[in-house]
């Protein structure tokens, strides 16, 4: 199982960092480098730094070599889909092939409150969602002119130029946890299939669901990449950890991540691979935090191998 690093951008993010952070994935071995794309903190105030996702992903198509890497995940609502697919395309290009763009419905109400973007309530998100995903999988794979007339995104005779190199464009990762219609889009647009912080034994039945799902489209099931995105919390000792925990438990991190010494974190992303996902990605919540991330590649990495 692969192991990559998620990096909530809105934390801090800046070029420094960024620049930082690019040069330790690749020099410590990890699989991927994502990002979140958010334009403002979650939730509440204070702002803090948030380098703009796909600039620093272009960036990084040029100055990194062999790492993959993507937003987990850019939402719908901030950009038109024709302008994702194009970005992406191009990007992916750029890179070699190494962007996985990772798509979403957005969620946060200041953040689009802050910057004008309409949000709308749940079912005008998916449905949104859901229109964009077909159009950008429609630009990747179609080599004639694409009409598109939906309720939230139209085209008129658009075609990606030039081409993505790739055949089908830039890998798209879909994702949620659970839900009949989140589940199905991933069946039937996605080249991966990811959900985020939860424990084992959920994924093995959400699992469960995307095999179902993809076999009700007759699709193979074994045609989709399958990750996920774990919160961790790691020290050099059992002192070190208690002390990071915070007002959860140890309980109740364990229901959103891995938590411990490296040994502890290693043992207990073993249990993910069990279950046959392909990459976690570990959210690396402070970018700042250049540490935990050289610990992760120097005590964690080489049990994983």
């Amino acid at each position: 199982m692969e192991i990559a690093l998620d990096i909530e951008g809105q934390n801090g993010l800046n070029w420094d960092l960024w620049k930082q952070l690019a040069r330790l994935a690749e020099d410590l071995g990890f699989a991927a480098l994502y990002r979140s794309d958010h334009f403002a903190s979650n939730r509440r105030p204070p702002d803090h730094d948030a380098l703009e996702l796909w600039v620093s992903l272009t960036w990084l198509a040029c100055n990194t070599h062999r790492i993959q890497f993507g937003p987990l995940v850019t939402p719908m609502s901030f950009r038109h889909p024709a302008i994702t697919a194009r970005m992406a395309a191009n990007v992916d290009d750029l890179s070699g092939g190494r962007l996985q763009l990772g798509l979403g419905a957005g969620w946060d109400e200041r953040e689009h409150a802050v910057w004008g973007f309409d949000l709308g309530d749940l079912k005008t998100r998916f449905d949104r969602f859901e229109e964009g995903l077909e159009l950008i999988y429609t630009l990747f794979h179609s080599e004639d002119k694409v009409t598109y007339n939906g309720k939230y995104f139209k085209t008129n005779e658009a075609q990606l130029l030039p081409r993505p190199a790739r055949k089908g464009g830039p890998h798209i990762l879909v994702g949620g946890r659970g839900g009949k219609r989140t589940t199905m889009l991933a069946a039937r647009f996605a080249d991966e299939w990811n959900t985020y912080r939860v424990p084992v034994d959920s994924i093995r039945l959400l699992m469960q669901e995307l095999d179902s799902a993809m076999k009700s489209i007759h699709r193979d099931p074994a045609s989709i990449r399958r990750s996920v995105m774990l919160n961790i919390i790691m020290g050099k000792t059992d002192r070190d950890v208690q002390m990071k925990l915070g007002e959860k438990t140890l309980t109740e991190w364990r229901q959103v991540g891995v938590i411990g010494t490296p040994n502890q974190v290693a043992d207990q992303l073993g249990e993910y691979a069990a279950l046959g996902l392909d990459r976690v990605m570990l959210e690396i919540n402070n970018p700042a935090d250049l540490d935990l991330i050289e610990q992760i590649g120097v005590s964690v990495l080489p049990q994983m191998k």
